[in-house]
């Protein structure tokens, strides 16, 4: 949605579908996405070589102000049970961490906005790696600074390459699939549902994983006891 209206505002026709969005997601990066999409169908209009960094790098700004003003007007809410598994992990002592490459001003406001209430340990975000996901720089320099070994930790993601980027550290991963990534190939995950899952909200699929007394939500005292077996 965010990618939509700045191009409109930027003059330009082009839309980016949903099946369309799922083939720039194996392109790291919002920026890098918006230049392999210049370089590859072209923008409605033609757009000078020696152009195309400033311009990605203006419209990468204006798309991400209004990606945080959608999660802050709460226009794009947090996936069912998100919320709630980190407030039972909060409740449980366990540390909490979000690791991502995407803008650190995005991170920021769902972290500081959205979920106010989650006590972080820490928050990884924007260029604060050299390598983005699939490669596993960011999770190996989360656990260096939290101090914790591979095992004693699982992640939550979302596409193939946070997947490989969570295995290439050893961690165990928990995939929750997406309108964009249901149709990757996220087998590398241990246990995969189609969300998280909310007691009064929308109940997760189990497509993976032997999870017990799996109910259509799925609590931090089932991920842990699958990954102690």
């Amino acid at each position: 949605m965010s990618f939509n209206m700045t191009f409109n505002e930027f003059g330009y026709d082009d839309e980016w579908s949903v099946d369309y969005y799922h083939e720039l997601l194996q392109v790291a990066g919002g920026k890098e996405r918006m230049k392999h999409h210049a370089q590859t169908k072209g923008f409605s209009k033609p757009i000078p070589e020696e152009e195309l960094d400033e311009l990605v790098k203006a419209m990468h700004k204006r798309k991400t102000a209004l990606f945080v003003e959608l999660i802050e007007t709460g226009r794009l809410p947090l996936r069912p049970g998100v919320h709630r598994l980190m407030k039972e992990a909060m409740e449980a002592g366990l540390k909490i961490a979000l690791c991502t490459t995407s803008n650190e001003k995005a991170a920021r406001a769902v972290t500081e906005k959205v979920l106010s209430d989650i006590d972080f340990d820490l928050v990884l975000a924007g260029d604060v790696v050299s390598n983005k996901k699939p490669d596993p720089e960011i999770y190996n320099l989360a656990l260096s600074k939290l101090g914790l070994k591979p095992e004693e930790c699982f992640v939550v993601e979302d596409s193939k390459n946070g997947v490989k980027a969570a295995k290439a550290a050893g961690l165990n991963c928990v995939v929750t699939t997406n309108v964009y990534t249901e149709k990757e190939d996220l087998n590398a995950g241990d246990i995969i549902v189609t969300c998280l899952g909310d007691p009064d909200g929308e109940k997760a699929e189990l497509r993976k994983g032997d999870i017990d007394g799996f109910d259509g939500v799925l609590h931090l005292n089932q991920i842990i006891g699958y990954f102690s077996k």
